[in-house]
């Protein structure tokens, strides 16, 4: 049961004091009837709620995954640039919406946004190592040496890198998939950029064991189904 002033305000992505408004001009109803009371506490999953003519569509948490396009920031709030909450189709936006994880400025692919904070921890907690995969395009050549050494654990100087797979893309020496267990700053351009080699495009296409929709265009964006954020989650180890 959760209270009606913060349904309303949730799912229309208002302030709770424009929410208590609707309630106490009679704009809004449950199940029917009208209600005025804003303690007022509803089943969020059978109870059915309107507001001024409109069906609210409530829950508690919500998970969307985009396609990130480049030149767009994985943050809540930019500083005067684009970020993939500024992106998001006008129906799915709503308080308290951040980017699970991070993707640099340039990188493209699977954003998980979400407002479940415990959801975000457990998947970005060093503890649990989800997997992330990309494919990323180079400007030379990778041999066994670099494929090793991403095996081993790269050390970039202040930061140790975790085990990560490296291995060419359907036998294209240029266009690499790699799958890392960590998120550090530009990580993937760093661990190449050690053995001489340029990454010139990158995208994420997986998260866990759940990849990237290839229905999304860059910069569209679906929710998550419950057994697809349980993916997420049920591939801990590469």
């Amino acid at each position: 049961m959760e209270r009606i002033d913060k349904i309303i305000a949730t799912a229309l992505n208002v302030s709770r004091n424009d929410a208590r408004a609707f309630i106490k001009k009679g704009l809004v109803t449950v199940n029917g009837s009208v209600v005025r009371d804003i303690g007022t506490r509803v089943d969020e999953d059978s109870d059915e709620l309107f507001c001024d003519g409109k069906k609210i569509k409530y829950s508690k948490y919500v998970y969307i995954m985009m396609n990130k396009p480049k030149g767009v920031i994985s943050a809540s709030e930019g500083r005067n640039e684009k970020t993939v909450i500024d992106i998001l189709p006008p129906e799915m936006k709503r308080k308290n919406l951040f980017p699970a994880g991070r993707l640099d400025k340039d990188t493209t692919g699977f954003m998980l946004i979400t407002d479940d904070g415990d959801f975000a921890h457990r998947i970005l907690s060093p503890k649990n190592h989800i997997p992330k995969t990309y494919i990323a395009k180079l400007d030379k050549p990778f041999d066994e040496k670099v494929v090793r050494a991403f095996a081993d654990g790269i050390d970039l100087g202040r930061d140790k890198c975790m085990p990560a797979s490296l291995a060419a893309l359907d036998e294209d020496p240029l266009c690499a998939q790699v799958i890392i267990k960590q998120g550090m700053y530009h990580q993937i351009k760093r661990m190449f950029s050690k053995y001489g080699i340029t990454v010139k495009e990158l995208k994420r296409i997986k998260m866990g064991a759940l990849e990237l929709d290839p229905l999304l265009e860059e910069g569209d964006a679906r929710y998550l189904t419950p057994s697809e954020l349980m993916r997420i989650e049920s591939d801990r180890l590469l």
